[in-house]
């Protein structure tokens, strides 16, 4: 019983923040997330030149793409373009998205979940039911048709991958809304004529708060993921708008004379993930509340 109490403690920031700081793996994540934000909010002002002006010294006499140098840090690209001040501007397109899009997979997912969940019925099954018709498509596939049928832009990138991500959340949620609702605080709400309303929003909705917390931060590297996919295959975010997803795609052929060109948008995808990763996966540690009563 005190482990079931301990449990149901609210959160403390401070001491949540506390034990997040303890962990080397979450710092070495949180440095990197704030190092790519930095990059990406300052970026008008750091990036050395726009990130669409051609540099007439920007190739080769032969024409191709410079390597690194003291004039272009990064080298540049095929059309003679400078890679660092891309990949600062692409750090924005892809935490838009990321946040955005991720943002809004976790608001749909989290009502769907609470809704079936604390409703159940015809009602729970028939939302879960067409959650699990959306799980049944490769999420891959389905975001490729959705971007091939609308006009690929930002926000119509962001609004196809909420499309398709939301549905983990919802079932996550639905699954905690269900085991909370027949909690024994819960019950004596309903005998004291507590409404719908005030149950969900005072009662059940704070204790998923760690749950939507952890989801929400691991479910932006899958969206960044996500991005840089669609953006490679072309379906994304469109050139000249630079995303680290089509700067790999507008110079994959020249991945043999000019490797930088993948190597370093490839590397920047894949270390923004796993910083969001480790991040959440030391939230999921810090924010379980089984763990908080064992501490």
């Amino acid at each position: 019983m005190a482990d079931t109490g301990a449990a149901d403690m609210p959160i403390r920031p401070r001491g949540a923040l506390r034990r997040l700081l303890q962990r080397p793996l979450a710092l070495f994540g949180l440095m990197l997330i704030l190092i790519v934000v930095a990059g990406a909010v300052l970026a008008p002002w750091i990036a050395p030149w726009p990130p669409e002006q051609q540099h007439f010294d920007g190739l080769t006499l032969e024409g191709a793409p410079l390597p690194p140098n003291a004039t272009f840090v990064l080298g540049t690209d095929l059309l003679g373009r400078d890679l660092f001040s891309r990949m600062l501007h692409g750090a924005r397109t892809s935490l838009v998205i990321g946040v955005v899009a991720n943002g809004a997979a976790l608001l749909i997912g989290t009502v769907v979940g609470l809704v079936a969940g604390y409703f159940r019925g015809w009602i729970g099954s028939l939302l879960m039911r067409f959650t699990d018709l959306m799980m049944a498509f490769p999420a891959l596939l389905l975001a490729i048709t959705l971007a091939a049928i609308f006009r690929p832009s930002l926000w119509i990138v962001a609004m196809v991958i909420a499309l398709v991500n939301w549905v983990q959340t919802a079932r996550v949620i639905y699954t905690e809304t269900t085991s909370l609702a027949e909690r024994d605080f819960i019950a004596a709400e309903r005998t004291l004529g507590a409404g719908t309303g005030r149950i969900l929003f005072r009662h059940i909705l704070p204790h998923l708060v760690p749950t939507i917390i952890v989801w929400g931060t691991l479910g932006i590297s899958t969206t960044v993921l996500l991005e840089a996919t669609l953006s490679f295959l072309g379906v994304g975010v469109q050139p000249p708008t630079p995303s680290w997803g089509n700067i790999i795609f507008e110079n994959q052929t020249y991945f043999q004379v000019a490797p930088w060109l993948v190597f370093i948008p490839g590397l920047a995808i894949i270390l923004l993930a796993l910083a969001f990763n480790l991040v959440g996966d030391a939230l999921r540690d810090v924010l379980d509340p089984p763990q908080r009563g064992r501490d």
